[in-house]
Formats: C-alpha cells, sequence, structure tokens
C-alpha cells in the first residue's frame, strides 16, 4: 500500500543524523541523497535497501506538508488516478511522467489533497520487470 513517505524539516541533515542514530537498532540507514531545489533530501531505509522514509526541507513558511506515496500495480493505475483526481477537481501538482532523477523506471502523478498535502501514485519498472 504505502511506497514512502517524507516529512519536512528545518535542517536536513541534523534530522537524518538524528534517525540514522536513534533508528540504527532497527537497521535504519542512508539509501539516496539528492539535491532539491538548492537544499537536500534524504532517503532512508531498512534493511531491504529501499528509501521509504524521506527526510527534505520545510517548504511552507506556515507549516509542513506531508508527503505520501501509494504503491501503484502499473502506470494504467497511476493514469487512473491521474483522471480521478481531474474528475474531483484537486491539484495536479505534476501529472504522469517518469521521473528519472529518482529512478529510470519511476513513473508517478503528484496532487494535493483536500488539506493540502502532497499526495503520489507510483509505479517502479526496473530492468526485466513488466510495465
Amino acid at each position: 500500500m504505502l511506497d514512502h513517505l517524507s516529512i519536512q524539516t528545518t535542517d536536513v541533515d541534523a534530522a537524518a543524523a538524528f534517525y540514522l542514530r536513534v533508528f540504527a537498532p532497527l537497521g535504519i540507514r542512508e539509501a539516496m541523497r539528492m539535491g532539491l531545489d538548492g537544499d537536500t533530501a534524504v532517503g532512508l531505509s531498512g534493511p531491504d535497501g529501499f528509501p521509504h522514509f524521506w527526510l527534505g526541507p520545510t517548504t511552507a513558511p506556515s507549516g509542513r506538508e506531508v508527503h505520501i506515496a501509494f504503491t501503484a500495480p502499473g502506470r494504467t493505475a497511476v493514469d487512473e488516478v491521474h483522471v480521478a483526481a481531474l474528475e474531483t477537481g484537486a491539484e495536479i501538482l505534476h501529472a504522469p511522467r517518469v521521473w528519472p532523477e529518482y529512478h529510470p523506471g519511476y513513473y508517478a502523478v503528484f496532487l494535493r489533497d483536500l488539506d493540502g498535502n502532497n499526495v503520489e501514485a507510483v509505479h517502479h519498472t526496473f530492468p526485466g520487470a513488466a510495465t
């Protein structure tokens, strides 16, 4: 169901150090670090190595949006989420497309929920996998 979750922080590096230290007994480790609009985002993983938990910079002065990504069984499902969101009048942040900066087979749509959170439907295609 959940692919990944992202929270915003005022100091990404300090937050990453905190989570890495405190949750090290659970096997939490840094899986990915990437530039993000002049700042940094850090993806943390468990033993599987997949970055399910992300730390990113605060983007809203009045609050912190939550980012939730739901796993889609295929690209068609991502496209169907996009259509349903349009039909409800939801704000589309990014129409469905491949996001090679995340990885070559990352196909997702991003939208706002009723409370202003950034919600995503994503399908991962890896070499040799069906789309």
